[in-house]
């Protein structure tokens, strides 16, 4: 598992993550935090097989986060218990010699909801997204751009490297 130090040098030298709030901010001693931009709550449902051909993404509708006050630069989501998808404001380059697994920051969990993550492929290269659940049966008020996810990176040996659909976010086109 990668620490701090050497992310920092892979996001420097390597743009390993693009487009983050803060980088201090968002380093953690084995990983890097991710953020929201987006919140989507599903309209529809999906379907998954084995090879792909009959894969159907679920539709989904932006959630619009409220501002409290006109004159405030962020604004909140008001989520009821359920399940919604996220994208992060930062963008992953992953090498083919390095995956990433992704895990609920712990804030999130105390506060009665987790995220669940697939594995980042060894040369992924796009935006994150992932689910986010409430069991909360008050649900929870999440800050446009709060950290929701913790990134870490595990090195492999050299690879071909992620190519499908999610690659440079092809399926968002």
């Amino acid at each position: 598992m990668l620490n701090k130090n050497q992310i920092k040098n892979l996001i420097t030298e390597k743009k390993l993550i693009e487009n983050y709030i803060n980088l201090e901010t968002q380093f953690t001693p084995n990983g890097f935090d991710l953020t929201v931009a987006e919140i989507f709550e599903f309209t529809a449902g999906g379907a998954v097989d084995f090879s792909n051909k009959e894969r159907i993404l679920p539709e989904a509708k932006a959630v619009l986060a409220k501002k409290v006050k006109p004159e405030d630069k962020f604004g909140w989501w008001q989520l009821a218990s359920g399940v919604y998808k996220i994208r992060t404001n930062e963008t992953v380059n992953l090498p083919n010699n390095l995956c990433a697994l992704a895990f609920s920051r712990t804030t999130l969990l105390r506060s009665g909801a987790f995220t669940q993550h697939g594995v980042w492929d060894a040369g992924f290269q796009g935006r994150g997204e992932f689910i986010l659940s409430v069991g909360n049966p008050a649900g929870i008020k999440i800050k446009q751009n709060a950290r929701l996810a913790q990134l870490v990176f595990l090195s492999v040996d050299e690879t071909e490297g992620y190519n499908g659909i999610y690659h440079s976010d092809r399926h968002l086109k």
